[in-house]
């Protein structure tokens, strides 16, 4: 046996797990590829999380369509975002080729073509997937402050009036009602109650009212609002055992990725309040990928990054594994890096001062290598390989394997628009989220309000003849239930039942 041989054999001595595994692919060494030298990850440490990085064009969404894949084969759903629209081929099987045939017989696979139970659904009503929507309540503060763009100062106004507003149960379902809820308290009638919240200014409540007028120009209104999805629906298995492969397509909201990404935190935000604690299993579950991670951390503030830090902490132990795909590992707060079990890095360029510098950074978060020279091998690799090191059974960080990687075994590209419309529509989800639905809240209770006052004081009752007189508690009930501000409440009770005031991760809705 050569040494190139005996170093791939050691590698993959790393790699051999008694558990099920996913198969990445075969290690190679100084050009020469062993097909018998595995390269693989625990099944039950994806929810240790992990990060897919490299530049553009190395096989990225490629990697991603073949983890997907096997994770769903193996029972296990998984949250992905389409943010390029090249992932929607899982729900067919692949086809041969010579390349496929070649890469089939360097990872010593027995590529069969296959296809992935998988729904495609869009935020709001311009998409070409099943509409999905989220109430402005239940987004909460500090995830509406991103995508708005807003500073710190900003956001905890915003925070402010969220508090205003539940501690007043005025139901901010979609976007009019935040409007709304703002242009009330900078008028005439509302200024006491903007004084009363403490610390914000008219000017400011201003700013955010533009912004919110600008999101609303840019469709975002058709986003905000109910049926508010469930993440109920992420977690489903197919009639044969295969999880299901949600994929968020980006569609309409191209103008606008930071909601998009934004929107998918929210989720995960949802699902981390939605999930009892599981500790450790033998497959997580659930898998939830985070493709172009940079658009979620660019320009976020403090608070953002705190609170997406303390997700990806706690969500482990609910059975729910995270991976980040970027360009560059430095495009993920170091707080966030540090919880990333698996490592999967494509090739990076090192053509700036700027690259270099990221290149020097990555190295340094890898296990020291006796077989490769990393700042050499991560600038190398060729398209369809990466530098791989994931957590063993035992929790320790596997070898550093120059890996080839596996062919994806359902098609590698879209199947276009139109085939993805008819799967949407004959998808059990349409029924639920297609028709938009605009129930009573804060937007009618504040517009009731204005109209009672200017509404003509009434005339006062006629005094009872001498020797009558209604019993005091009957009056009194009387006209309790004759006012308009108790008929409105008796009308919005249903849509309040149940609502808590206490707001959990990102400042998201808690509710029972």
């Amino acid at each position: 046996m050569t040494d190139n041989a005996n170093a791939a054999q050691t590698i993959a001595a790393g790699y051999d797990f008694s558990g099920t595994a996913l198969e990445l692919g075969t290690v190679l060494v100084d050009g020469t590829v062993d097909p018998t030298a595995k390269v693989r990850i625990p099944l039950a440490m994806m929810n240790r999380h992990g990060l897919v990085a490299g530049a553009t064009g190395t096989g990225k969404t490629k990697t991603l369509q073949l983890v997907v894949e096997q994770l769903s084969g193996a029972g296990v759903p998984v949250v992905l975002a389409d943010v390029k629209g090249d992932l929607s081929g899982l729900v067919r099987a692949g086809e041969s080729g010579d390349r496929v045939t070649a890469r089939a017989a360097d990872t010593g696979d027995d590529w069969q073509p296959t296809a992935f139970p998988a729904e495609f659904v869009s935020l709001g009503t311009e998409g070409v997937g099943v509409p999905v929507r989220a109430t402005i309540s239940a987004f909460g503060p500090i995830l509406l402050s991103k995508v708005l763009g807003l500073n710190a100062t900003q956001e905890s106004t915003l925070g402010l009036i969220f508090h205003w507003a539940d501690e007043h149960q005025l139901e901010l379902l979609d976007l009019k009602d935040l409007r709304s809820v703002i242009a009330y308290l900078t008028s005439p009638e509302g200024k006491g109650d903007l004084e009363g919240i403490g610390g914000v200014s008219k000017q400011t409540a201003g700013v955010i009212l533009r912004s919110l007028v600008n999101l609303e120009a840019d469709g975002g209104d058709t986003f905000f609002g109910e049926p508010e999805f469930a993440v109920d629906d992420l977690m489903r298995i197919d009639p044969t055992g295969k999880g299901v492969i949600t994929l968020f397509e980006l569609g309409a909201q191209a103008a606008r990725p930071t909601l998009f990404s934004t929107f998918l935190m929210w989720v995960l935000a949802e699902l981390f309040q939605h999930l009892p604690e599981a500790g450790d299993l033998d497959k997580p579950k659930l898998v939830f990928v985070f493709d172009e991670s940079h658009l979620l951390f660019a320009d976020a503030s403090k608070a953002f990054k705190d609170q997406v830090e303390q997700t990806v902490k706690l969500i482990r132990s609910k059975g729910v594994g995270v991976f980040f795909c970027s360009q560059l590992p430095t495009d993920i707060p170091n707080q966030v890096l540090s919880q990333l079990g698996a490592r999967i890095q494509h090739a990076l360029r090192a053509f700036t001062p700027e690259d270099q510098a990221a290149l020097a950074k990555t190295v340094k978060t890898y296990p020291t290598s006796p077989v490769y020279k990393l700042d050499e091998a991560l600038t190398a690799l060729g398209i369809g390989e990466a530098v791989v090191t994931v957590l063993s059974e035992t929790g320790a960080p596997t070898p550093v394997a120059w890996t080839r990687l596996r062919a994806p075994r359902s098609l590698m590209g879209a199947i276009g628009d139109d085939a993805v419309k008819q799967a949407a529509q004959a998808s059990p989800l349409w029924g639920r989220y297609a028709q938009t639905v605009d129930n009573l809240s804060a937007f009618e209770k504040l517009n009731q309000r204005a109209q009672e006052a200017q509404a003509p004081a009434e005339q006062a009752p006629a005094p009872a003849p001498q020797g009558r007189r209604e019993p005091e508690e009957t009056s009194w009930v009387g006209d309790v239930m004759k006012n308009p501000a108790v008929k409105s409440f008796l009308r919005s009770a249903a849509s309040s039942a149940g609502r808590e005031l206490s707001r959990s991760l990102f400042g998201t809705k808690r509710r029972r």
